[in-house]
C-alpha cells in the first residue's frame, strides 16, 4: 500500500513541489504568469498520454516493465528540467516528465484492480489517497523551503533524487500481479478496439467523466492559486504552502472518512455527497469573488471545495472500473486520461475567463464542480460487489 501510494503520488509531487516557485520561475525566465502556467499544462498532457500508453502496455506486458520504464523516463526528464535554458525547452521536458509519471500511475491503479473490486476496491483507493495525499501536504512546503537556499532548478534536482529512490524500491519490492494467462495480445487496432469496448459502457463513461470534471476543479486550483494568493492577496511562498497543505489535509481526511463509510453506504451516495458539497463550495467562491470578500472567507470556500474531492476520486474510480477487471489497465488509462486532460484544460481556462482577482479561479472551479455533479446524477447506478476483505 505504501509503495503503490508513493507511485500514485508521483505526479502530485512533480506538480505541487514547484508551485511556490512559479512566480519566481516566470521572473527568472523573463516570461508572464500565463506562459509559466504552460509548464503545468505540459506536464498534465504528458500524464494523460503516459496513462494511455502505459495502461494497454501493462495489460499486455505485465505491470512491472511499464512501471519501471515510466519511472526511468520521469527521472531523466526531471534532471534535464533542472538544466533547462529557457521556457520552451522546460515546457517540452515537463511534458516528457509527465509522460513517465503517467505511465507509473496507471500501472499502480491497475495493480489495485488486479487484486480487489467493488467496495473493497473503493476502500483501497481511499487508503491510497491517504498515502498519496501526503504529497500535496509536504511537496509545496518542501518546495518553499528549498527556495530559501536554491532556485526553482533545485526543486527539480530534489525530484530526481526522489525518483531514483522510488525506482530502487519498486525493483526490490513490487511483485508482478498480472500472470501470463491473463495478459492481452494483439495489434494497435486491437488496443484501440479495447478502448472502444470500455467506452461503450455508459456507466463507465459517466463515472469517468465525473472523475475528470472534478479533477478540472482541482487543477484549476493548483494552477491559479499561487498567483491569486501570492500576487493578489500578498501571501509569501511559505504562507501559500501552508494554505495549500491545509486544503490537502482536508482532502485526505475526507477520503479516509469515505473509506470508513463506504461499506455501509456504497460508493455512489458518497460520490454524490462529495460532488454536491464541491458545487456549493464553488458557488461560494464565486460569491466571495463578486463581493471582494475578505481572505478568510475565500480560504474557507476553497477548503470546502477541495476537501469534498476526497469523497469523489476513490468512489468514482471504483464505480468506473467495476466491470472491467479483464481490462483494468485500459480502463484505468481512460479514467486517468479524463482527469489529466481536463486538468490540462483547466490551467489555461483560468487565464481566459474575464475578471480580476479571484474571479477566474472561482468561475472555473464552480463550473467544473457543477458539471461533475450533473454527470453523476445522469449516470445510472449499478450494483457493486460488497466484499469488505
Amino acid at each position: 500500500m505504501l509503495l503503490l501510494g508513493a507511485v500514485t503520488a508521483l505526479p502530485a509531487l512533480s506538480i505541487d513541489a514547484y508551485l511556490p516557485a512559479l512566480p519566481s520561475l516566470a521572473r527568472d525566465l523573463g516570461t508572464t504568469a500565463a506562459a509559466a502556467q504552460l509548464t503545468l499544462t505540459a506536464v498534465l498532457l504528458g500524464i494523460a498520454l503516459g496513462q494511455m500508453l502505459g495502461g494497454p502496455l501493462s495489460d499486455r506486458l505485465g505491470r512491472r516493465l511499464p512501471l519501471l520504464t515510466g519511472l526511468a523516463t520521469f527521472i531523466t526528464a526531471a534532471l534535464l528540467c533542472a538544466l533547462a535554458p529557457d521556457l520552451p525547452v522546460l515546457v517540452a521536458l515537463r511534458f516528457l516528465m509527465g509522460l513517465g509519471g503517467g505511465a507509473a500511475v496507471v500501472v499502480a491503479r491497475a495493480v489495485v484492480r488486479d487484486q480487489a473490486d467493488g467496495v473493497h476496491a473503493a476502500r483501497v483507493f481511499a487508503r491510497l489517497m491517504l498515502v498519496m495525499g501526503v504529497a500535496p501536504v509536504v511537496a509545496p512546503v518542501l518546495g518553499a523551503q528549498l527556495l530559501r537556499v536554491t532556485s526553482w532548478r533545485g526543486v527539480f534536482a530534489g525530484l530526481v533524487l526522489l525518483g531514483v529512490a522510488l525506482f530502487a524500491v519498486v525493483v526490490r519490492r513490487l511483485p508482478e500481479t498480472l500472470p501470463d494467462e491473463r495478459r492481452t495480445s494483439g495489434s494497435v487496432v486491437d488496443i484501440l478496439r479495447a478502448f472502444a469496448d470500455v467506452l461503450r459502457d455508459r456507466a463507465f463513461a459517466g463515472y469517468a467523466l465525473a472523475a475528470g470534471l472534478s479533477s478540472g476543479a482541482l487543477f484549476a486550483y493548483i494552477s491559479a492559486s499561487p498567483f491569486v494568493l501570492e500576487n493578489v492577496y500578498g501571501l509569501s511562498p511559505a504562507a501559500f504552502s501552508a494554505v495549500f497543505a491545509s486544503n490537502a489535509a482536508g482532502l485526505i481526511s475526507a477520503s479516509q472518512l469515505s473509506a470508513r463509510l463506504v461499506t455501509r453506504t456504497g460508493p455512489r451516495p458518497l460520490l454524490l455527497v462529495g460532488l454536491g458539497v464541491a458545487a456549493v463550495g464553488g458557488l461560494a467562491l464565486v460569491a466571495c469573488a463578486v463581493t471582494s470578500a475578505p481572505l478568510p472567507l475565500l480560504l474557507a470556500a476553497l477548503f470546502m471545495t477541495m476537501a469534498s474531492i476526497g469523497f469523489v476520486g476513490p468512489n468514482a474510480t471504483a464505480l468506473a472500473l467495476q466491470e472491467h477487471g479483464a481490462q483494468a489497465g485500459t480502463a484505468s488509462a481512460l479514467v486517468g486520461l479524463g482527469q489529466f486532460v481536463t486538468g490540462a484544460l483547466a490551467a489555461p481556462l483560468t487565464g481566459l475567463v474575464a475578471g480580476t482577482g479571484a474571479m477566474p479561479l472561482a468561475v472555473v472551479m464552480a463550473g467544473f464542480a457543477l458539471a461533475a455533479l450533473a454527470a453523476s446524477l445522469l449516470t445510472r447506478p449499478r450494483r457493486l460487489a460488497l466484499a469488505t476483505a
